[in-house]
């Protein structure tokens, strides 16, 4: 197995992409690739080869489900876990996101301190269900 190296992190809001890339590049080391739309993130995902993407659930133009569906649609990254990041957290709603194929969710806010951790542990897990 690989390890967890780079990230692709698509988020709408400045304010959290900023404080997510401190923490997950700072405190974790990883490469970040920043995206702030579901438009984006489909035009530079597969050139970049993300170990991981991060995705926010809501977002203004294409949400977080429609991108998901779309990235799997790339064969380079139908295996790539996807982490959903929302505030969105009944119960329900993240067995929703676990249906459409996302490894785990996030909720938002989230502990910046923490979510390089968080993110590692997701990874392992969803590379243990894969292997």
């Amino acid at each position: 197995m690989t390890s967890l190296q780079k990230i692709l992190f698509v988020e709408d809001d400045p304010d959290i992409q900023m404080v997510a890339q401190l923490a997950l590049e700072a405190v974790g080391g990883y490469t970040v690739q920043m995206c702030s739309s579901g438009k984006e993130a489909l035009a530079v995902a597969e050139q970049f080869a993300p170990d991981l993407i991060l995705l926010d659930v809501m977002m203004p133009g294409m949400d977080g489900p429609t991108t998901l569906m779309e990235l799997r649609k790339k064969p380079s990254l139908t295996h790539t876990p996807v982490v959903f990041m929302t505030a969105r957290v009944q119960r329900h709603e993240i067995e929703q996101y676990l249906a459409m194929g996302a490894a785990d969710v996030i909720s938002k806010p989230f502990d910046p301190m923490t979510l390089s951790a968080q993110v590692a542990d997701i990874w392992v897990k969803a590379n243990e269900t894969r292997s």
